[in-house]
């Protein structure tokens, strides 16, 4: 596959006379300027009093530590401090909207952070006894129901770590089962242009090589490319849906047909599961496989906040090749299988170590029994609502682009609205920053020329969607009314300034080194 260009710019352009009051110290405010923690001094001495050591080194051999361990020691309060305030450099869901498009950064519910600090919950070990976790068994049992229900899918994998991650076990499961029929010679994955581009990254990964689908003017698979390239070396096609132009493919069922008759395989990115959890179930479609990012649909934190999940529900027809652990049933309560038995099982192996995500598990399940069926179903239908009024207000400036008819859970808009203005994309998303809003997802999907991807989910007040388009028109304004020396510049008021995306990308700092004037740990001296 090859990368559209967009028109996206890489390197900040100088903006005249830049009206930016520079503190005498580097703060703001009451932010902070803060170093690294290599560049805050202290290589001599310790944040804490430890008694001399009563026996020398010497029963260590060459694990004696022959340079100083290289961190500033530090006391407590300025450990707490030096990251509390590279916190406040962060943008954060508790701060405001946080409108990255297909990321689906949804609040993260505090009963669910209560769920999963549970005693039992938080404190458990992978290698114990599986007699003293007949609850968290029972839990990940009745979580793959929730998931089974929800999707109509036979089968589910919970092991599976990230989104990324699930796209693999799906497709090593889609292998499997070709080779157990046969038909490994099928060596060529489907994707749409649209795709995420952990799609293609993750069946070359497999072994498979991709090619792409084309799309109609209107944002969708275009089904006479599809037929014409459905053959018996196909293994899969992989489809999100919605899609990442924030529309339902309305000919999905039609994709699955064609798909199938052609021998292959259907695997659905469930990314964008938010918009039609409670309402369509993928089984029902067609779908094979389909991973569920816990950490989108299902309110677990993202990044930062914690590790994500990736479970992967699978159909009847590839049930047989879920990985293991499995949670089963037995006369003395609940166990895990940890390995296939070859006799009764096709599984490929398995996807990791251990078991899965145990606290996105917890927070997904009290996610899921907080809301309810009515609830899930009702998340749908108010994310798609925000994402339609975020689209109806910003269209009296911006540019849709697709216009025509509703979007699902994301809006998309192109950079067609900026011509003429002097002002790119990147430029009004950095402005974004100084107005106190994350920006959007940039020239993503790359079919969009210039493209702004928009997901409020469902968690956003009208008051708060309000404010969040109040201050995009504001801008819009501020584009289309000459004023491009507040864009071309900015952030003028982040922490950071614009960075050389150009000279990042080609040479890399990805390993601190002292500069002059910083003093590095030295040699211990010998004894």
């Amino acid at each position: 596959m090859t990368m559209a260009n967009v028109g996206r710019p890489t390197r900040p352009e100088a903006a005249a006379n830049p009206d930016d009051h520079r503190s005498l110290t580097g703060g703001r405010g009451l932010l902070q300027d803060e170093p690294l923690l290599f560049e805050l001094g202290g290589w001599d001495k310790t944040g804490v009093d430890l008694p001399e050591p009563e026996h020398d080194a010497s029963d260590l051999g060459d694990l004696v530590r022959s340079r100083k361990i290289g961190l500033a020691g530090l006391s407590e309060p300025e450990a707490m401090r030096h990251y509390v305030r590279l916190s406040q450099k962060n943008h954060a869901i508790d701060l405001a909207l946080y409108p990255l498009g297909s990321c689906t950064m949804k609040h993260n519910p505090r009963l669910n952070e209560k769920a999963a600090r549970l005693p039992g919950f938080a404190d458990l070990h992978p290698l114990q006894p599986q007699s003293t976790t007949q609850g968290a068994l029972e839990l990940m049992d009745r979580l793959a129901h929730w998931l089974k229900t929800l999707t109509g899918m036979p089968a589910v994998a919970l092991s599976p770590k990230a989104g990324a991650h699930g796209e693999l076990c799906g497709l090593l499961c889609i292998k499997a089962a070709h080779e157990a029929a046969g038909q490994g010679h099928r060596r060529t994955v489907l994707v749409p242009t649209s795709a995420h581009g952990t799609n293609p990254a993750t069946a070359a990964f497999v072994g498979y090589s991709v090619t792409e689908i084309a799309q109609t003017a209107d944002g969708r698979v275009d089904l006479a490319d599809l037929e014409s390239k459905l053959s018996d070396q196909i293994a899969a096609i992989m489809v999100t849906n919605p899609n990442t132009c924030g529309l339902f493919e309305r000919d999905i069922i039609e994709i699955s047909r064609l798909t199938h008759a052609a021998g292959a395989y259907f695997y659905c990115d469930g990314a964008n599961f938010n918009a039609i959890v409670g309402r369509v179930k993928p089984g029902d479609l067609g779908v094979d496989a389909m991973h569920i990012n816990l950490h989108k649909t299902f309110s677990t934190p993202h990044g930062g906040g914690g590790p994500g999940a990736g479970p992967v529900v699978l159909s009847e027809a590839l049930a047989a090749f879920v990985p293991a652990p499995w949670v089963v049933h037995g006369k003395d309560g609940l166990h895990l299988v940890e390995e296939a038995i070859e006799e009764a099982s096709a599984a490929f192996g398995r996807m990791c170590a251990f078991h899965g995500q145990m606290g996105m598990f917890v927070r997904a399940y009290a996610y899921m029994r907080s809301h309810g069926s009515d609830g899930l179903r009702q998340v749908a239908e108010d994310a798609v609502l925000n994402a339609n009024y975020i689209k109806a207000r910003l269209s009296e400036l911006m540019s849709p682009a697709f216009p025509e008819g509703p979007c699902m859970h994301e809006a998309l808009f192109d950079d067609a609205w900026l011509d003429g203005t002097g002002v790119t994309t990147l430029d009004f998303a950095k402005a974004m920053i100084d107005e106190g809003f994350h920006p959007m997802t940039m020239y993503f999907p790359l079919v969009v020329h210039g493209a702004m991807l928009i997901e409020p989910t469902e968690t956003e007040s009208k008051a708060e969607l309000d404010r969040f388009c109040d201050a995009l028109l504001a801008l819009a304004r501020a584009a289309k009314g000459n004023d491009a020396e507040r864009f071309k510049g900015a952030p003028y008021l982040a922490p950071m300034r614009r960075l050389d995306e150009t000279l990042a990308a080609r040479k890399p700092k990805l390993t601190w080194r002292p500069e002059h004037g910083t003093v590095a740990p030295a040699p211990l001296a010998a004894e």
